[in-house]
């Protein structure tokens, strides 16, 4: 065949109109296995599609949300009593605040000269020579002079710097973990509206009293609305021990999702909270939370400052929220895929029968005829039934068994 002639052949088959010819196959096992086909297909659109997924709906996935956070409570350290304003930053906070758990103070730095520390890479030196002056890397704690000095009172030589002296390695004090901050409460409060359906909801809800407000703790079981979170609750939560927070600090990430039916009146549409950390595992070296900052004053004319690293959590408050109410449009869409997906049932019977059942070909002679055209005389239409049964079908295969 030249190509011609298989161009014209595909072009008079294309213009062929295909119609489906139905056929009553009674097999016991090809019924049973449409049917089973047909129910998993179905429940799977009622049960998925419809209830759980709610197919139905029109949805919206970005809704615009508000959190304002407070760390409330007050612990004796030492002979200080320490409010909110001395460990929580900032006191009043949005969707990060943080607490601090434990404090390393370098008191009465000056500007001036002292000797670089030891751990610093090319800090130790014999001779001038060994110190170039300028910033000779990022691990200084200054400018080096150009000059070697002793450290100290020990017996070795590192290069001189220019810095806020003494440096924080060499003088720093450490203060004892402030454990009383385990029953620390922090307070969130989260307004989340979405603009598709015009539908605003806060937690906690507007029906909840003062009194209760300021007495409850949530928990997951017997108070999942209350927007007072302990600190040893949190940690609890995501899986921390509080005692090593309180020595490295680590951040927690607090995860609100919102899931709102708004077929529902929305006092339904309620928030769940869960716990997470972070940052790096506390087993790495670079792991935790932790920042600097310093109080200056004027000492005899000079000015002065204590240096502060503070280690403590760090709390990221994470919204994530979805809604969906009826929907006419969603509702046609998901109801014609479901019917539509009902015919798969077809589909693969029809390639069980002839692939493993039909083996003389007795279904297929049944199953595509072609008509090359039209009819002069009036065509009986009957429906015609296959049945399994039996040893030989004399009248569909001419006597061959199937």
């Amino acid at each position: 065949m030249g190509v011609r002639d298989f161009l014209k052949e595909y072009f008079n088959g294309f213009w062929d109109y295909e119609t489906p010819k139905m056929m009553v196959i009674k097999n016991r096992p090809l019924g049973v296995i449409y049917r089973a086909v047909q129910f998993l297909v179905i429940t799977y659109f009622i049960w998925y599609v419809f209830i759980s997924q709610k197919a139905y709906q029109e949805s919206e996935t970005h809704p615009e949300s508000s959190v304002y956070t407070l760390i409330k409570g007050k612990a004796v350290h030492g002979d200080d009593v320490l409010d909110n304003v001395e460990y929580a930053h900032p006191p009043e906070g949005v969707d990060v605040i943080s607490t601090i758990l434990r404090r390393e103070f370098t008191y009465d730095q000056r500007q001036g000269t002292c000797p670089e520390h030891f751990n610093v890479d090319n800090a130790n030196c014999t001779t001038d020579s060994d110190c170039f002056p300028g910033l000779p890397n990022f691990d200084s704690h200054g400018i080096r002079t150009g000059r070697c000095v002793q450290y100290h009172n020990y017996t070795f030589k590192t290069c001189e710097i220019k810095a806020w002296c003494p440096l924080e390695d060499y003088a720093v004090v450490r203060e004892p973990p402030l454990v009383e901050a385990i029953n620390f409460t922090v307070f969130i409060r989260n307004s989340i509206h979405f603009p598709k359906f015009k539908v605003n909801v806060e937690s906690p809800p507007g029906m909840k009293t003062k009194k209760y407000l300021k007495r409850c703790h949530y928990h997951e079981e017997n108070a999942p609305y209350c927007p007072n979170f302990r600190l040893g609750y949190i940690a609890n939560q995501a899986r921390e021990n509080f005692t090593e927070l309180c020595r490295t600090g680590g951040v927690i990430g607090i995860f609100i999702n919102w899931d709102c039916n708004l077929d529902l009146d929305p006092s339904h549409c309620k928030p769940t909270y869960t716990f997470r950390r972070l940052d790096l595992r506390k087993d790495l070296a670079d792991s935790g939370y932790y920042y600097r900052f310093a109080k200056y004053y004027d000492k005899n004319g000079v000015e002065s400052r204590t240096l502060i690293k503070a280690y403590g959590i760090r709390l990221d408050i994470i919204v994530h929220g979805q809604a969906g109410k009826f929907s006419v449009i969603p509702t046609i869409i998901s109801t014609v895929t479901a019917l539509t997906s009902v015919g798969i049932c077809s589909i693969i019977c029809d390639w069980i029968m002839l692939t493993f059942i039909d083996k003389n070909e007795v279904y297929s002679e049944r199953k595509f005829d072609e008509v090359t055209k039209e009819p002069t005389d009036t065509i009986r239409t009957e429906l015609s039934f296959i049945s399994s049964y039996g040893s030989n079908h004399s009248d569909l295969s001419d006597g061959v068994p199937l």
